[in-house]
């Protein structure tokens, strides 16, 4: 049983691992290459990565690679509404195990903004945005329901999120079993990528991209929306 079984089309890659800490490693490695081929070729680079726990392992492995950090961006596909103090923030989560050491002289682009409500802080947002470079790594996840970022099923915003054509950045969305609020990238900005990667494990993760690949309806599934673009899977039970 693995990754192999599933019926990917010809665009999408897949890699599997055989523990959660060779696809840390080798997700890491990968990055990392790809980091300092956009460096070497025009002076910087971008990526764009995830929050969640089962990133934890991969942060810190990245964050131990030889690059030239002051040249990188980061930035982040979602972010929960909540200041960076707050256990559950992307961007605290990033301070603690990926700026680390050399890391540490990234450039950081955060989502998070104080303002009166969830609409004008996804505004703030989208114009901080705006200074983001083009997009050279992106690194998604996805959950048991088939979101990613914060591209939740049946989102108040959601068309909007999944509008290739839309001029918006970033966008306020709402997780309907999960207590915060949320600002996430469109899919728009995250298409834009020059490559994306998604990272997943177990056997439920499996599930869900069986059954994401068995559908067209992106709305039912959001991660629907990049599996048949030029998409890396790294996958471990």
């Amino acid at each position: 049983m693995g990754i192999s079984e599933l019926q990917l089309p010809t665009t999408v890659k897949a890699h599997q691992l055989n523990d959660a800490r060779a696809l840390s490693a080798t997700l890491a490695a990968d990055v990392a290459d790809r980091l300092r081929a956009a460096i070497a070729a025009k002076g910087q680079a971008c990526l764009v990565l995830s929050g969640g726990r089962s990133p934890v392992p991969f942060l810190e492995k990245l964050a131990t690679e030889a690059l030239d950090w002051s040249k990188v961006t980061v930035s982040l596909a979602d972010e929960r509404w909540v200041p960076v103090e707050h256990a559950d923030s992307n961007a605290g989560l990033l301070a603690r195990h990926l700026f680390q050491g050399g890391a540490a002289k990234a450039r950081f682009v955060g989502l998070y903004q104080q303002t009166e409500n969830l609409d004008a802080a996804a505004a703030k947002a989208d114009q901080a945005l705006a200074d983001l470079p083009a997009i050279d790594v992106l690194v998604l996840g996805m959950g048991d329901d088939g979101h990613t970022a914060s591209l939740f099923p049946d989102s108040p915003n959601l068309a909007e999120g999944l509008d290739l054509n839309s001029k918006r950045r970033c966008l306020p969305l709402l997780a309907p079993s999960v207590p915060h609020q949320r600002l996430s990238l469109t899919r728009s900005l995250l298409a834009s990528a020059a490559f994306i990667a998604l990272s997943v494990q177990g056997p439920g993760k499996l599930a869900t991209l069986r059954a994401a690949l068995a559908g067209n309806d992106l709305n039912e599934m959001p991660i629907r929306a990049f599996l048949h673009d030029p998409l890396d899977i790294y996958w471990c039970p």
